[in-house]
């Protein structure tokens, strides 16, 4: 009776899954399996689609307007752009989120493709469903993701050629990232230099394309998004911050409190409640895991020696100031959490950026 009466209240609510077929698609690299229910919750056909766009739209024609239910990973955005193209309800699964899948004993790729369909049927916030951004934004997205593999692959290198050379009991002198190469080849023992050089040739010729990207970003910013300027307004978040932020949110009017952006991007404390028992854990890392690596860089930055006076650094000092087990850690993420809503406060309303804004004690203006 309470299962029926739950079916019930979703209809009233207008839940399009119930009035429609369901499709669970259990996305593979080479092939998808599916499973097709009925607007009374009976399967109606179980199978597998290749992983082409011609085979996917041919199936999808079988049962127009469907609502088809996909997990995401590395093909659904191209796949929910055209399922939604063609004028299906697409809902996307977090993978974070679905343990009834994930921790089932009998697990497989017909079953996930079965789960998926029934929990879309039946009630879509069990998905917590998620949205892809555009193909525009996901292509323009890639440049920062590739200029971030070339700073991880010079990263890896730089440390390579200290850890070498202190292993023969000298070091190279503390400088960037961008001019190691310079350092390496005035201070590299002479015995190392035929197994080292090729690296710092490889280092040099790193910081050239890393260079090439960032004016690119700069360009792409200046030219296709122009509410990055706005956010640039913040000493410590320059274009690559600015850019990735926009592309990854993509849309302001997603969030209708600029304080979800917290949460989006998992920079809000896990939770474990229970009487009166309320643990104090770490953030919950949902979400975009490099924009997230870049504002707490300028978190960082705001509260370093070059930091100039503003709200969010008395805040993030505040705290620090607090002492106790990992002070500064936490007030560093709580810096980047109260950034990324101030960014996305300014992006909204397109405001001029005041960083001692509000004199009532002090505080960061209210987010909307």
């Amino acid at each position: 009776m309470l299962k029926i009466n739950a079916v019930i209240m979703l209809q009233r609510r207008g839940e399009p899954a119930m009035n429609r077929v369901t499709i669970g698609m259990d996305l593979g690299d080479k092939k998808h399996v599916v499973c097709a229910l009925n607007t009374t919750g009976k399967t109606i056909e179980t199978g597998t689609v290749a992983n082409t766009k011609t085979a996917i739209g041919d199936y999808s024609k079988k049962y127009p307007g469907a609502t088809v239910v996909l997990e995401a990973g590395t093909h659904s955005p191209w796949i929910s752009r055209l399922l939604t193209e063609l004028g299906h309800h697409v809902l996307i699964g977090n993978p974070r989120k679905l343990r009834m899948i994930w921790d089932s004993d009998n697990k497989s790729d017909s079953r996930d493709a079965e789960m998926l369909a029934r929990i879309g049927r039946f009630d879509p916030d069990l998905l917590s469903p998620l949205q892809h951004r555009g193909e525009k934004a996901q292509v323009d997205l890639a440049l920062v993701k590739a200029r971030d593999i070339l700073v991880k692959s010079r990263a890896s290198m730089v440390s390579f050629v200290r850890s070498i050379v202190k292993s023969l009991g000298q070091r190279i002198d503390a400088c960037s990232s961008a001019s190691f190469h310079k350092k390496a080849r005035e201070q590299m023992p002479e015995e190392l230099k035929t197994s080292l050089q090729p690296i710092v040739e490889t280092i040099e010729l790193l910081t050239m394309k890393i260079k090439e990207y960032d004016k690119n970003i700069e360009k792409i910013s200046v030219e296709h998004y122009p509410e990055t300027a706005c956010l640039q307004q913040i000493t410590g978040v320059g274009p690559l911050t600015a850019l990735a932020f926009v592309l990854t949110l993509e849309d302001t009017d997603r969030f209708t409190s600029s304080r979800q952006v917290g949460p989006f991007l998992g920079l809000t404390p896990n939770r474990d409640q229970s009487g009166n028992l309320d643990k104090q854990l770490r953030i919950t890392k949902a979400g975009n895991g490099y924009l997230r690596k870049l504002l707490v860089g300028s978190a960082q930055y705001i509260l370093g020696p070059f930091g100039p006076d503003s709200n969010l650094q008395r805040f993030g000092l505040k705290l620090a100031e607090r002492g106790g087990k990992n002070a500064k850690r936490r007030a560093v993420v709580a810096v980047a959490r109260k950034l990324a809503i101030l960014m996305h406060r300014l992006w909204r309303t397109g405001e001029v950026y005041d960083p001692l804004y509000k004199p009532h004690h002090g505080a960061l203006p209210k987010a909307a």
